[in-house]
């Protein structure tokens, strides 16, 4: 309970504009991008430094109130969820760039600076920020490294993870650190702290400041787009070219349904057909060029009917604006649609897209894919029509149901979305309770009053139910079947 005296130190805090508690204007605070939970916070609170960030968590630990971390809340795991009784920490207002130093390929930022304005502040100097989310226009730093959000580039240059130097953390007791080099050096000695930081969903603490290694600009890039009657020749492709040795900066697979929906939104000029393969290279120029014409050709090997280069730099950022549209577009073909995010190897590929559309048919319900075909981590969008009695239910029941087809076919349950409050319940059935009892004695050690985004990522009995072979069973899907999967 918030009483008077801790509302009055969190207002001495924050003052007027910093603490919000009228009711409608929580309201906003209620869900992330994952819409299906909600939960109305006890208060939020809009700190603009560092300081107040700590201060308002020593306030939380000395009288036990639970706390979440929330960056733009685009988040599609509920991993911003508010939990009963917590206070929601915001962090938007904390959005500077405190300073760029380009002789050593690094920016500091607060953690409510975009996704965008990191390579908006170094493009003009040939440098960008390499990890690039659909929603990198809007989501934020923080929430990229309580994530470790990916992109359709990070397949050759890698996650969130590898772009962060170092980190200023607020911990769950109030103290503030720095995880990693508070100047930028690199490979600096001791355990990898901002390793296990990056990617906790918040349960370690609230970062305030990131040091972030930006990259220079390559002297080409080319963007080819394929067309392929079948999803299986278009899988086949992605196999064959990393096979022959190249590294593509981006390779991403949508279906008829998703391009059909891009379409629509974007107007990219996507020839229509089951799948399309969005291939970028780049690089030294000749270079580019010599395996660029190795890719067209393993591309109508597999029987691609069109090849299409992008001729200008319009042109590519119009095909990729289609790509990055499309789980915001998929609205303008389903009233509702549930995103997951399973990883599965390369190889598996077509069995496994093979499997989700017969699951399709079997359940009645459609399924778009649009997802990083270079690393195997799958967007499936489970459609469905929350006004028809039950369909929402299923949908999940399947959207679960395609997750444990990825940990069968030897891959993940999230590749870049989190665990959240959504996957936390199939946790379970990826890890056994070893590896799950040392993750906690890790979190433990870091937040052991368990006030940091609580009752995230770990199945608990209370939110998940009952255990059935090896996983826990949501309680809202206790009764609707969901036991029959697992």
């Amino acid at each position: 309970m918030l009483t008077p005296q801790i509302l009055a130190a969190l207002n001495s805090i924050l003052g007027t504009h910093g603490l919000i508690t009228h009711p409608n204007q929580l309201q906003t605070y209620e869900c992330d991008g994952l819409t299906n939970f909600r939960q109305t916070p006890t208060a939020v609170l809009l700190p603009t430094t560092t300081e107040q960030v700590a201060n308002i968590i020593q306030i939380c630990a000395a009288n036990n109130i639970p706390f979440v971390a929330r960056g733009a809340g685009t988040g599609l795991s509920g991993g911003a969820l508010p939990t009963e009784g917590c206070l929601v920490i915001g962090l938007a207002r904390m959005n500077r760039i405190l300073s760029t130093d380009l002789p050593n390929h690094r920016i500091t930022v607060e953690p409510g600076v975009t996704n965008t304005q990191v390579t908006e502040a170094v493009k003009t100097h040939g440098f960008f920020y390499a990890p690039d989310p659909s929603s990198q226009t809007v989501c934020t730093i923080g929430g990229n490294l309580a994530e470790n959000a990916g992109g359709a580039h990070c397949l050759k240059y890698g996650f969130t993870t590898t772009h962060v130097l170092g980190c200023e953390v607020v911990l769950p007791n109030g103290k503030t650190t720095w995880l990693g080099s508070e100047h930028g050096v690199v490979d600096t000695p001791g355990y990898d702290l901002p390793g296990v930081f990056i990617g906790s969903e918040g349960t370690l603490g609230i970062a305030t400041k990131a040091v972030l290694r930006i990259v220079r600009r390559p002297q080409s890039v080319q963007t080819l787009l394929a067309a392929f009657d079948t999803v299986t020749a278009a899988a086949q492709t992605v196999s064959d070219i990393i096979a022959a040795g190249l590294l593509p900066s981006a390779m991403e697979m949508m279906d008829r349904i998703s391009i059909t929906a891009s379409e629509a939104a974007v107007h990219a000029h996507y020839p229509l057909c089951e799948a399309l393969l969005l291939v970028e290279l780049d690089g030294p120029t000749l270079e580019v060029e010599a395996q660029m014409a190795l890719v067209q050709s393993l591309c109508t090997t597999n029987g691609a009917w069109e090849l299409r280069l992008a001729q200008s730099d319009a042109e590519r950022a119009k095909v990729w604006k289609g790509r990055k549209a499309a789980f915001a577009a998929m609205g303008r073909v389903s009233p509702n649609y549930i995103v997951q995010d399973g990883v599965i190897p390369r190889t598996k590929l077509a069995d496994v897209l093979d499997r989700m559309s017969i699951m399709s048919q079997e359940t009645g319900l459609r399924i778009a894919n649009v997802f990083h075909a270079g690393d195997g981590n799958l967007h499936p969008m489970v459609l469905y029509d929350a006004a028809n009695p039950g369909e929402e239910d299923r949908a999940l029941i399947l959207s679960y149901d395609i997750l444990r087809l990825c940990v069968d076919a030897g891959g993940s349950i999230s590749g870049e979305h989190g665990i959240g409050r959504e996957k936390q319940c199939v946790m379970s059935y990826m890890f056994h309770e070893p590896d799950l009892a040392v993750m906690q004695r890790l979190r433990r050690a870091f937040d052991p009053n368990n006030l940091a985004n609580p009752e995230k990522l770990f199945p608990t009995p209370r939110l998940c139910g009952e255990r059935r072979h090896g996983a826990y069973i949501p309680h809202e899907l206790e009764t609707q079947g969901i036991a029959q999967i697992f």
